[in-house]
């Protein structure tokens, strides 16, 4: 199979954001004056979903069920994870969070043997752009040829829309491509979309279910063995 190009999944692929997502969604709760605390064994379990304004309302529902909602209870989400997402850009661009070993020189790679790039995750495009400056410097978007984020598809991972999205602005089919996720729900994602998915694991998503990856990796410190179970042509 020739590869035409790899899509990426942000949170915990690119990086071991899943800690400072935790830390930030705090900070935006005490800010707010909710006694709110996600703690790790409990975020742990909150990461069965994505989307972050999708978390804080199956928190709300599964956790706090005498909790009053604000009659514009939208907006009180949304407005709680625009707080949020503040404390966790600021983190990024202060350097707190690094790309993972083996991330920086596949994405150089790949640039050098002419496949394509592409980003497909349900974080918001704010946070794509404050990760990515900090480890590819501020031209970092010409390294990508589509960058599927946020809300722009009507439904998240484990949906394949993300996905599909992006093969149609690479105008590719799925079997020219291969996806690079962490956990489960993107594994799922990208494997309904046809695209032959990678996983590499991080210490969130270790212990899911990892049997339908074509292959799974701790990390992309070892590329040349990563080259070779792909068959990347670098």
């Amino acid at each position: 199979m020739t590869i035409k190009a790899i899509i990426f999944d942000v949170d915990g692929t690119l990086a071991d954001t899943e800690n400072a997502h935790r830390k930030s969604f705090n900070k935006a709760f005490a800010e707010s004056g909710l006694d709110w605390n996600w703690d790790v064994a409990l975020y742990d379990k909150l990461l069965k979903v994505t989307g972050g304004k999708e978390r804080i309302k199956y928190y709300v529902e599964n956790w706090l069920p005498d909790f009053k909602k604000p009659a514009d209870y939208d907006g009180f989400v949304k407005n709680l994870h625009a707080v949020k997402t503040g404390h966790y850009t600021a983190m990024l661009r202060g350097g707190a969070i690094p790309l993972r070993p083996g991330i920086k020189q596949l994405i150089e790679d790949a640039r050098k043997a002419g496949i394509r790039l592409a980003i497909a995750t349900t974080t918001t495009p704010e946070n794509v752009s404050a990760l990515l400056e900090v480890g590819l410097g501020k031209d970092w978007a010409k390294n990508f040829d589509a960058n599927g984020c946020g809300d722009i598809v009507p439904h998240k991972k484990p949906a394949p829309d993300i996905y599909n999205w992006v093969l149609n602005e690479l105008k590719l089919a799925p079997q020219d491509c291969i996806a690079l996720e962490d956990s489960n729900n993107g594994l799922r994602s990208a494997l309904a979309a046809g695209i032959k998915t990678y996983v590499t694991t991080n210490p969130y998503t270790h212990r899911q279910d990892f049997a339908e990856a074509a292959a799974v990796f701790d990390d992309l410190s070892d590329l040349a063995n990563f080259y070779r179970v792909t068959g990347l042509h670098i």
